[in-house]
């Protein structure tokens, strides 16, 4: 029998003497931010750090040379906390990857160091996961099977509150281009077919599908290519749509399927042929385990914490953590690190402020508490997996 107060005890005082770590990777992700599948200097240092900690570290796994999988222990259940280190560009650190590498690290150091992995018979990992904002690194995780071994994964999210991991949408941007042909716009229009005509019927027509649809489905777009010149008549145009919906079998059955139908309807009725692809892989929706919530809210009120359950919000929001979510049981809870908002300068340098640190250092002691929490009511996993086999089966 696992003495889990006693543990907590030496977990929370093993992540305050992390405090020095968490802030130094913090801004040394910050001061060097690197795009998705370029992030070898964030690689590196997290990878350094956790072989000094004993970890085993296997790289480059799923075909991504920035991604790892640090462990340590042989045992089951597999606990991983995954970090993010890609930035924005121009902005850097506006989404702050630097601070959920800082917590996935102080979370697994402390576990691997305080709960001994023969003992608890458990084995502790950190996953580099690369390229959230760009290709969506744990998607590849998910399809290469990195997920497979894996019993259940956390990860923490800087923002504007603490909450205990709420839903996100699904989504599969496409991209539409019409061919046509060229000819003088103003000498011989009619011996053109112009692909521009067709592009912007189809542009005004999908956004209107919205009215025959779901409530929350999102169907923005832009015209990224409208033509060359305006007296050449366009012999090719091209848009990008980002399409979002709650559920991603709606988009898959459904809005997909749609749009696609209606833009080959323009292209009969225009003349013009169509290409249509999708230039992003399908995020799917985060999947709920409320067992998981119940205890990070738990934990969090441990700390001296009150936070909200209201997941009530405009929604809209999209991560590669839903496609872990439907390969293993996970969790990606919130940590506040003040008012500004994600994806700007400002929330950049929130990320290495005293706020933001301490922000971190709270969300690493949730995710390891929790953890422990996990790993001590081993039946909690298997009831989340009946759970999720009850979903895929669907």
């Amino acid at each position: 029998m696992m003495d889990v107060e006693n543990l907590g005890r030496k977990l929370v005082e093993k992540i305050e003497s992390l405090s020095p770590m968490v802030e130094n990777v913090a801004r040394s992700l910050y001061e060097h931010p690197e795009l998705g599948l370029e992030e070898v200097f964030a690689c590196r240092k997290l990878v350094d750090i956790l072989e000094r900690q004993g970890f085993w570290v296997e790289r480059g796994i799923a075909g991504m040379k920035t991604a790892f999988r640090a462990a340590k222990g042989r045992e089951r259940p597999v606990v991983a906390f995954m970090a993010e280190y890609d930035a924005l560009p121009e902005i850097g650190h506006g989404c702050g990857h630097n601070l959920i590498a800082s917590v996935a690290l102080a979370a697994g150091i402390a576990c691997s160091e305080v709960i001994s992995p023969e003992e608890a018979q458990v084995t502790w990992v950190v996953l580099g996961t690369p390229a959230e904002e760009t290709i969506g690194g744990k998607i590849v995780m998910a399809e290469a099977g990195v997920f497979d071994d894996i019993d259940v994964a956390f990860i923490a999210h800087p923002g504007q509150r603490n909450s205990v991991g709420g839903a996100s949408w699904a989504s599969w941007p496409v991209e539409i281009t019409f061919h046509g042909q060229a000819s003088h716009a103003g000498a011989n229009p009619q011996g053109g077919v112009n692909a521009l005509d067709a592009l912007v019927q189809a542009y005004i027509g999908i956004r209107n599908l919205r009215n025959s649809l779901d409530d929350s489905v999102r169907i923005p777009g832009v015209i990224t290519h409208g033509g060359d010149a305006p007296n050449v008549v366009p012999d090719k145009t091209t848009a990008r749509f980002s399409i979002r919906a709650k559920s991603s079998k709606y988009l898959e059955e459904v809005l997909i399927p749609r749009i696609r139908t209606f833009a080959e309807g323009i292209a009969r009725a225009t003349g013009t042929t169509l290409e249509f692809s999708h230039y992003e892989p399908l995020f799917r929706e985060t999947l709920k385990y409320p067992q998981l919530q119940d205890i990070v809210e738990r934990n969090w009120r441990r700390l001296g914490v009150e936070i909200s359950r209201d997941d009530a919000g405009p929604g809209g929001g999209v991560t590669d953590v839903g496609a872990v979510t439907w390969r293993t049981p996970a969790i990606q809870i919130g940590f506040r690190i003040g008012d500004v908002r994600g994806h700007t300068r400002e929330f950049a340098q929130a990320t290495v402020s005293e706020t933001g640190i301490q922000g971190a250092l709270v969300a690493a002691k949730v995710l390891a508490l929790s953890a422990l929490d996990v790993v001590a009511e081993r039946g909690i996993i298997e009831e989340m997996k009946r759970q999720l086999s009850a979903v895929q089966n669907r």
